[in-house]
């Protein structure tokens, strides 16, 4: 029997980078964009690889090409990393796993290095494979928190638990990493939105704009951790704009929304460095009358807009800089 299980892209609505500062953040999934893992019994264990583990190119351009947009690394590091995490979590828990091997496989369609949570969704999937193949279950809250694991503890990528959190559960999330929960359960409040409460929201992207969100996510952990004022204090105004959010949801006040969102983008522009290239994105949107912020670490921008009218301005705008634009639908979830 073939174990099938699928993670979907994500975006992050408010809040983000707090998530990984003890902050709060607001996030969805969609199902415009799934990473897949195919895993089933076998003599010995065995990761095969997938297109992002490619090695064959058309010329020596399509290489460089390659390397220059997505660096040197596949998923491949990704389910064996996840896998690690899983085999000495449920050892040190006293969970004996059953005497099987497996093979594994995956696919991703989510776009790469975009900030859409294409990695994270590898993880997240093969967790989800794991645990089906080994007839075994695991607190939901601290699975988020493992597959984070798999990639800051056991591959040195910064980030944050906001990805794994929303891929885990699916849907729409208001999350608060209080300091204290993490510090002594390892995971935060997780509180589901209902979708009848979001206003309209689309998702864009651009390929070209590929960078690891590693890259931004170590920066910052840097200036984090030796206490700079700036940086400590845009997390704590960031996490305001997400807790601002949710209030506004819940009190049938989806049209808040757009304000914070672009405070969101503004605060970021204002702390951080902003390329010239992504913040065109959230301008082009601005123009035509919506909201926009990054969706993740940059690559991608997710915001609201009113109507139909102003979504084909919208799509308009951001086609005329190569940018994708997307209504995502964002799945129900009771989980």
């Amino acid at each position: 029997m073939i174990i099938k299980t699928k993670s979907y892209a994500r975006a992050g609505l408010l809040g983000n980078p707090s998530d990984g500062y003890f902050g709060k953040t607001i996030s969805f999934t969609m199902t415009n964009f799934e990473a897949e893992v195919e895993l089933w019994e076998s003599p010995e264990i065995n990761f095969l690889t997938g297109h992002v583990d490619d090695s064959r190119f058309t010329d020596i351009d399509d290489l460089l090409l390659e390397i220059s947009l997505y660096g040197y690394y596949g998923g491949i590091r990704l389910l064996k990393a996840t896998t690690k995490v899983f085999v000495m979590y449920c050892r040190q828990h006293g969970i004996e796993l059953p005497d099987r091997n497996f093979t594994v496989r995956y696919r991703s369609e989510i776009p790469r290095l975009v900030g859409l949570g294409g990695s994270s969704a590898l993880c997240t999937a093969m967790f989800r494979a794991l645990l089906e193949f080994y007839e075994i279950e695991i607190q939901t809250e601290i699975i988020p928190t493992l597959c984070l694991q798999a990639e800051k503890a056991e591959l040195s990528i910064q980030a944050g638990l906001q990805d794994r959190v929303i891929q885990v559960y699916d849907g729409v999330m208001f999350m608060d990493f209080d300091e204290k929960l993490i510090k002594s359960r390892d995971y935060g409040n997780y509180t589901r939105v209902d979708l009848a409460m979001l206003p309209n929201i689309y998702i864009a992207y651009d390929r070209k704009q590929a960078e690891s969100s590693g890259i931004y996510h170590q920066n910052l952990r840097v200036l984090f951790e030796q206490h700079d004022e700036t940086v400590v204090n845009a997390m704590h105004e960031f996490a305001g704009l997400a807790q601002e959010g949710y209030d506004s949801l819940i009190q049938s006040k989806p049209e808040a929304l757009k304000g914070l969102i672009d405070r969101n983008f503004d605060l970021r522009d204002r702390i951080f460095t902003v390329s010239d290239s992504n913040r065109a994105m959230v301008f082009a949107a601005r123009e035509a009358g919506a909201s926009g912020k990054f969706a993740g670490s940059g690559g991608a921008i997710v915001g609201t807009y009113e109507d139909d009218a102003m979504l084909q301005r919208l799509t308009d705008n951001l086609e005329r800089i190569q940018c994708t634009v997307v209504v995502p639908d964002i799945p129900a979830s009771d989980k």
